[in-house]
C-alpha cells in the first residue's frame, strides 16, 4: 500500500531518515567514548578512578546503547517503509544490505549486556570488536546514504 503523501511533506519524510541515522552515527560514537571511559575505570587508581566511578560511565553507556538500538531499528524500519512508499519496491544494494547488517550487529551487541554485566572478559572483547566492526559498517552506508541523498537533491533541483 503506498500512501500519496504531498510534495512538501513528502520532500520532508525522504530527508528525516538520513538526518535521523547521522544523529544515530554521532550517537555510536559517543557511545563508544564513554564506553572506553568505563573500561578506563579498571586500569585507574585512586582520585581517577573514583572521579571516574562517579560520573557513573557505565549507566551512561547502557542507555545510549539502548537509545542506539531504538534508532537504528526505527531508523531501518522507517527508511525502508519510506523509500517502498516512494518507488513501491526496495533497492537491493549495498546500502540496503549494509543497514541490515548493522541491525544484525546492534542486536549481537545488546544481547552480550547480560554477560558483560556478569563480568564475562570474552564477552567484552566480543561486545568491543562488533562495536568496532558496527562503527565502521555505518561508516561505510553512511557514504552510500550520501549517494542516494545526492541523488534526491537532483531530483528536487529538477523539479522545481
Amino acid at each position: 500500500m503506498i500512501i500519496q503523501l504531498s510534495e512538501p511533506l513528502k520532500t520532508t519524510v525522504d530527508f528525516i531518515h538520513p538526518v535521523l541515522m547521522l544523529l544515530t552515527l554521532i550517537l555510536a560514537f559517543y557511545a563508544g567514548y564513554v564506553g572506553w571511559q568505563y573500561r578506563r575505570i579498571r586500569s585507574t587508581d585512586g582520585e581517577e578512578k573514583k572521579a571516574l566511578i562517579a560520573k557513573r560511565y557505565n549507566l551512561l553507556h547502557h542507555n545510549l546503547g539502548s537509545i542506539f538500538l531504538v534508532l537504528m531499528i526505527g531508523g531501518a524500519i522507517g527508511g525502508m517503509a519510506v523509500t517502498y512508499n516512494a518507488s513501491g519496491k526496495l533497492f537491493v544494494g549495498a546500502h540496503l544490505l549494509a543497514g541490515l547488517g548493522l541491525i544484525f550487529l546492534a542486536a549481537i551487541s545488546a544481547a552480550l549486556a547480560p554477560l558483560l554485566q556478569k563480568g564475562k572478559e570474552w564477552a567484552r572483547s566480543t561486545h568491543i570488536a562488533v562495536n568496532t566492526v558496527l562503527i565502521g559498517v555505518f561508516v561505510w552506508q553512511t557514504l552510500t546514504g550520501f549517494q542516494i541523498v545526492q541523488r534526491l537533491l537532483e531530483q528536487l533541483s529538477k523539479a522545481s
